[in-house]
């Protein structure tokens, strides 16, 4: 199905297309012409004189009412590296006026296979759009995860995480992650002291009740528990159903929103483990040993000497 887009989007589009604004690439009418042959165009007529952004426009309101791709093809080929030869600067301006032109519009240029892609996004401005810093995780699973085994599963789901990445399994991998996150939360719900009582039984929880948990508990930052929430919405595209409600794949940007929030809760709850329990003081010797100011333990009545100490029926205690 081909992407349909505003009006207002097309005329944006077709002033990027024509460069009038410098650093912008300009373009001449037959270079226009030349650009959309370059995008995939079959049949572009030749440049006719009109002013060059009304004759840029008005083909690409023509070819997206015909039920072609074209528009979507022209946007691509924009965002091509290809068409910057040696021209580094005006590719990054049109990259990014590009964005700030179709985000409003609900997408967003991304990449599959180190090619440009548009991708679904919450329509907004892009200043507005929070970008999650780049967090590395520095420390291993171990440090994590006191249970062996358990830990050995962790560390085999974060491998499987990045195989399914260097493959563009983008969804796979984010399965594995939100699998891995939950994980992680539960053991230490499971095995740390915790100030916050458990809100229901473990069995019962969800990842969501783990973040919640550890975040009251001071295990992970605030950052991380905010941004768990996007872990766990795109864990549960694990339901075919789920995704297709929500109307977008993950893709490669997806994980890389992804991958800083489990490497900072990995990082936190690093942090934040228990320290091993203090080795008890030793204790002093029974019997021998003793100093000279020192006090024989007192001694515990036994049956016997309590019945010594107790006056029998009939006599009177006293003089």
């Amino acid at each position: 199905m081909s992407e349909v887009f505003d009006d207002s989007t097309l005329t944006e589009i077709a002033h990027l297309i024509c460069g009038d604004e410098p650093p912008l690439l300009y373009r001449k009418g037959y270079e226009i012409a030349a650009f959309f042959q370059r995008a995939g165009w079959d049949d572009v007529p030749e440049y006719d004189g009109t002013p060059r952004h009304k004759w840029a426009r008005e083909l690409l309101k023509e070819r997206q009412e015909d039920g072609t791709d074209d528009a979507e093809r022209a946007i691509l080929r924009l965002a091509n590296r290809l068409e910057y030869y040696n021209q580094k600067k005006e590719y990054h301006v049109a990259l990014k006026r590009l964005n700030e032109i179709l985000v409003l519009d609900g997408r967003r240029i991304g990449e599959d296979g180190g090619q440009p892609a548009l991708v679904r996004c919450e329509a907004g401005f892009e200043d507005e759009v929070r970008q999650l810093p780049r967090v590395e995780l520095k420390v291993s699973v171990t440090e994590v995860v006191s249970d062996p085994e358990l830990a050995a599963t962790v560390q085999l789901r974060l491998d499987e995480a990045r195989t399914c990445d260097e493959h563009g399994a983008y969804t796979s991998a984010v399965i594995m992650l939100g699998s891995l996150l939950e994980g992680v939360l539960a053991h230490a719900a499971q095995v740390r002291a915790a100030d916050v009582r458990m809100p229901k039984p473990l069995r019962n929880m969800g990842l969501d009740d783990f973040v919640e948990f550890a975040y009251k508990n001071k295990w992970i930052e605030h950052d991380a528990k905010l941004a768990s929430g996007l872990v766990r919405h795109y864990r549960n595209l694990v339901h075919p159903l789920a995704e297709k409600r929500t109307g977008h794949s993950p893709n490669r940007d997806t994980l890389d929103m992804c991958w800083p929030v489990v490497n900072a809760t990995l990082n936190d709850l690093a942090a934040t483990a228990a320290a091993p329990p203090a080795t008890p003081p030793p204790q002093a010797p029974a019997n021998g040993g003793r100093g000279r100011n020192s006090t024989p333990p007192a001694q515990r009545p036994t049956p016997s000497s309590v019945a010594r100490h107790r006056p029998r029926r009939g006599t009177v205690s006293g003089t």
